[in-house]
């Protein structure tokens, strides 16, 4: 493929091989692309798929989104629909602005075809996305915001975290999605547990109510760790229902190191977590398992080891309505976003 031949070799050598700056460049690329109309217009007739469905009682041009993590300040947000995807996550934004965790902190394998990452939740903070947003207008795809809870905040104290960013943010998004499961910032895989979560929702769900007033509410999800056994996912289930979150996203990343090439073993080695196609098998799992559970109350956002219309194919077999891509995305450009919504597109749903 030319992106995996020619581009993406071409980025790293421009950046001294440093996965970080590559993502950086790219994204700041990104975002003057997102100024040019007629060049978004361009990228469009090539990248755009058609395939419109209803989710969340919104209306989506493909099912194929950008996961949160790539354009966690919203700096490029008219670009990523002209490559071709159907909604866009941004985020997770916290807060309080925070750098993350030290560097190097982010690790490509690409015999693996995966990513490490210890980010830590870097970025300007819910007050600087949200002034991004009021300036430069959302994306023509529904738009969801990733929340999540500051470093410097007590874990008994972060329901106002979260709480706070779902108001500054709540005149943008078209869904939230909460974070309680990414290994990088200490402690918060904890409020995935019953009565924490449960807390957490339930003043979310009032905050929402309030910020809607007599409008509907807007939807709220739960993004789930790909590592909770059947048993502690379900109890996280029964919250979700009681509390009437909207849907699920499954899933973040793992620190499992199965699947990881003998090569790369050393690699595998870095504190983070591990996304790409080691995810693959277990994040339809999750799917499958949350779908069940439920008998289909929740809906569900499939993420994780995307790498071709099959995989995804697969999310939506075991019960996801939409999916999401990263890692896959980083690793091979836009030309995957397009073989997958039109792979998807092709097939009877």
């Amino acid at each position: 493929m030319l992106f995996d031949k020619i581009v993406r070799p071409a980025l790293y050598r421009v950046s001294g091989s440093d996965p970080e700056t590559v993502h950086e460049r790219t994204i700041g690329s990104l975002a003057r692309l997102s100024r040019v109309s007629p060049a978004l217009a361009a990228l469009g007739r090539v990248y755009r798929t058609d395939d419109p469905v209803t989710f969340l009682g919104l209306r989506f041009p493909n099912r194929v989104g950008l996961a949160a993590g790539m354009d966690k300040n919203g700096r490029a947000l008219h670009a990523w629909p002209a490559l071709g995807f159907g909604f866009v996550e941004v985020g997770t934004v916290t807060r309080h602005p925070q750098p993350g965790n030290d560097k190097p902190r982010l690790f490509t394998l690409a015999q693996t075809d995966a990513v490490i990452n210890r980010m830590g939740f870097n970025n300007e903070g819910a007050e600087a996305l949200a002034a991004r947003l009021a300036a430069t207008g959302k994306p023509p795809v529904p738009l969801g915001v990733s929340i999540g809870k500051s470093k410097v905040t007590p874990l008994d104290e972060a329901v106002e975290d979260y709480r706070f960013s779902l108001r500054a943010l709540y005149p943008y998004a078209d869904y939230f999605a909460i974070n309680v499961s990414s290994p990088n910032t200490p402690g918060l895989r904890a409020l995935q547990d019953k009565s924490a979560l449960a807390e957490l929702l339930a003043e979310l769900r009032e905050t929402s109510a309030e910020l809607a007033g007599d409008a509907k509410p807007t939807p709220v999800l739960v993004k789930v760790a790909p590592d909770l056994t059947d048993e502690a996912l379900a109890e996280l289930l029964e919250v979700c229902l009681d509390h009437g979150v909207a849907g699920l996203i499954a899933t973040n990343t793992t620190l499992s190191r199965e699947g990881i090439a003998p090569p790369e073993a050393a690699v595998g080695e870095q504190a983070g977590g591990l996304s790409g196609r080691p995810l693959t098998a277990r994040s339809v799992e999750v799917v499958r398992f949350v779908h069940d559970e439920t008998g289909g109350k929740l809906p569900i956002i499939g993420v994780g080891g995307i790498f071709d219309a099959g995989a995804a194919a697969r999310m939506l077999d075991a019960g996801a309505g939409l999916v999401q891509l990263y890692t896959g995305f980083a690793l091979h450009g836009p030309g995957l976003v397009k073989r997958v919504a039109r792979g998807l597109a092709a097939r009877p749903y």
